[in-house]
């Protein structure tokens, strides 16, 4: 090769060599500017919600509104609107008028491409009191999505208690960027009806959630009918983003963006003021109205921090899941709260360290902290993910760190142990071991088992009742290394989701006190999630299930045919619960909740009531209405499959709560 050609071959290869490396400078510099943006925008969205949360926003924005529709006389002519008016739900709309007759309203929201969506209109505090007085006939308790749960039949409001002449309410599910069109029918007492149009582009998502959810599995006709208009509302999408609550409707479609501060909402509760109460981070608790307004906002100091799971008592205070910032050996997610929701006031119910002090110096001392991932020495111990209120003012709650069901009587005055729901063998030798129930026939165990609810029925006799839940039958205890979960009969210690040998499943024991036992009456298998997740009775023969660690959730019917099913694109790690909305059109056992005994509505108090129907509710006394307890059913077995063993990341980093890669994502759990 001649020197002019091999100075040639250099030249060209240098050139080369120098254009990738400004490529691969480019590219860089592309990804490091994209981070960069990605992260100032949800700086901005984070700064943007801390500011919605707060009295002074909420106060301004009510002044706001009121200037604008008091500036001129509001009748079905002249219909004034307002676009999420409060900063709490994206595609929503404030709806304000007045008519000479008392009336009521339906509406629903068309849009081009999209199924139609109908609901009737909560128009007046006095039309929420109808639909709770129904629902609740007399009680004073309150009532809770995808808690303590009733069977019962249903009754009808009038439209003579619901019926006003103003009308004040807020419009759900507008399809974001697109024209929507909204037809509200205004009905008389009379019977006459009045329609009028209202135009609307739906604004843009704060978040970059599915419009439209993927139907792996489309409800048919049949299941459209039981679910009607009722919405899902999901409890977290977790990402290392902004973080948000959604509601979707049963054709997959987004009604509803509700951001959150951070980490994840939990529950939704609902009082007997029509407040919907849920998390907004690890230390706030708001207070929502029917208008979306947060009439409360309660910080919890800096000694607690709230965690997976909360209800209402009798008095309408919030019984929590806690962690203790300052507990000196630095344990976490062993302790419950209760927070006063009239004065903000903290107070310390139960230190499980206390009540479980052999158990507890067991196990290894290890774990992580909720309010900050990078937290080293945490001891993770117990690990509770629920937490039920009964009606003898007793507590059920759920250890995921054991695979046990704990009951807890006398909870916010002197608690004690009452009994163990689970497998015996991981509490051999502790003082409490010989609290469980005796299992009746040969079904499997659970294995950190998430979203328990206990249920009454009026056919069963004083003691007795039924829990139901999304058994994940997973096996692993980040703080019991040495247990072998492999001696316990059907779970599985697979780490990952997309394992194929297991399981999760639906499960529902039928509690006896007064035997001191517990039988299996109904189990199907769902997709395998080790971690998160949660189960709800829809109907007599319908059942929400969320298939977390798969970004699933579908309907099954009581034999585990699945009737419906959606798919969520993961933002990183899972969608944490997902719950259903009572549907005016179900005779739902689980849309009417009976915390203390009491029949409660979980719709008709912040979410619209479908118009298909008049919003319903079980009797005042449940117990007038014998059903049928259901047959014992004969519980399949499961082949154990072969432990799996490695390390396990749930998600990306992050400054919030749990956004940490993880050895293990029991954090979350």
């Amino acid at each position: 090769m001649s020197t002019a050609v091999r100075s040639r071959v250099f030249k060209i290869s240098a050139a080369a060599v120098t254009a990738a490396i400004a490529i691969g400078l480019c590219l860089f510099s592309q990804d490091d500017v994209s981070a960069s943006i990605k992260e100032r925008r949800v700086e901005r969205l984070n700064a943007q919600i801390e500011n919605v949360c707060t009295d002074e926003y909420q106060q301004m924005m009510d002044t706001e509104i009121a200037d604008e529709r008091d500036a001129k006389e509001r009748t079905v002519d002249s219909i004034y609107t307002k676009v999420n008016p409060y900063g709490t739900n994206t595609t929503s709309m404030y709806v304000y008028f007045t008519t000479d007759q008392a009336s009521t309203v339906s509406y629903t929201v068309s849009a081009e491409g999209y199924p139609d969506y109908t609901a009737n209109a909560i128009t007046s505090d006095e039309a929420a009191a109808a639909y709770r007085e129904a629902a609740a006939g007399d009680a004073d308790g309150s009532g809770n999505v995808g808690g303590t749960s009733t069977a019962s039949q249903t009754t009808t409001v009038s439209s003579n208690d619901i019926a006003s002449t103003e009308h004040e309410f807020l419009v759900l599910g507008l399809i974001p960027k697109v024209k929507n069109t909204i037809t509200l029918t205004i009905t008389d007492t009379d019977g006459n009806a009045t329609t009028r149009t209202i135009e609307q582009t739906g604004p843009k998502l704060l978040g970059e959630e599915e419009v439209r959810l993927e139907q792996a599995v489309a409800p048919d006709e049949s299941t459209v009918t039981t679910l009607g208009n009722g919405l899902y509302a999901i409890l977290g999408n977790d990402s290392n983003e902004q973080d948000f609550m959604y509601y979707y409707d049963a054709n997959g479609v987004i009604r509803g963006e509700i951001p959150v501060l951070y980490y994840r909402s939990h529950r939704l509760l609902f009082d007997n003021d029509g407040i919907m109460w849920f998390s907004a981070s690890t230390k706030h608790f708001v207070g929502m109205n029917r208008l979306g307004k947060l009439v409360k906002i309660i910080n919890l100091g800096d000694q607690y921090i709230l965690h997976h799971d909360y209800a209402l008592d009798s008095d309408g205070n919030i019984v929590s899941l806690a962690t203790d910032l300052k507990h000196s050996d630095h344990a976490v997610q062993d302790q419950v709260i209760k927070v006063d929701t009239d004065s903000g006031e903290v107070s310390l119910l139960v230190d499980f360290g206390d009540l479980f002090p052999d158990y507890k110096q067991s196990t290894d001392h290890s774990g992580i902290d909720e309010s900050d991932p990078t937290a080293t020495n945490r001891w993770d111990w117990i690990h509770f993910n629920t937490i039920q209120l009964m009606d003898d003012g007793s507590a059920l709650l759920s250890a995921r760190e054991t695979s046990t069901m704990i009951k807890i009587n006398d909870i916010e005055g002197t608690p004690s142990l009452d009994y163990m729901i689970g497998e015996p063998s991981v509490w051999n030798g502790m003082d409490a071991q010989p609290s469980f129930l005796t299992k009746v026939g040969d079904s499997g165990d659970t294995g950190g088992q998430h979203s328990i609810t206990v249920q009454y029925d009026s056919s069963l006799e004083d003691g007795q009742y039924y829990i139901y839940m999304f058994d994940n039958d997973f096996g692993y205890a980040m703080t019991r290394p040495d247990f072998d979960w492999t001696m316990i009969d059907g779970i599985s210690t697979a780490q990952s989701s997309k394992d194929e040998n297991s399981n999760s499943q639906f499960r529902k024991y039928l509690v006896d006190e007064n035997a001191g036992t517990y039988t299996e009456v109904q189990d199907f298998d769902v997709p395998y999630s080790p971690y998160v997740s949660s189960a709800q009775e829809l109907s007599d023969d319908l059942n929400l299930v969320d298939i977390g660690m798969q970004g699933l959730f579908g309907v099954y019917d009581d034999d585990g045919n699945l009737k419906a099913q959606y798919k969520m694109v993961l933002s990183s790690g899972y969608i944490y619960r997902v719950y259903s909305t009572a549907s005016a059109a179900s005779t739902s056992r689980e849309d009417w909740h009976r915390p203390h005994g009491r029949c409660q509505s979980s719709n008709g108090r912040f979410l619209s009531a479908t118009a298909s129907q008049p919003h319903t509710c079980g009797e005042s006394d449940p117990h007038k209405t014998p059903q049928p307890q259901p047959a014992l059913r004969q519980t399949r077995p499961r082949a154990r499959p072969a432990p799996v063993r490695g390390r396990w990341r749930i998600r990306a980093g992050g400054s919030y709560p749990c956004h940490a890669w993880r050895k293990s994502p029991a954090c979350c759990s």
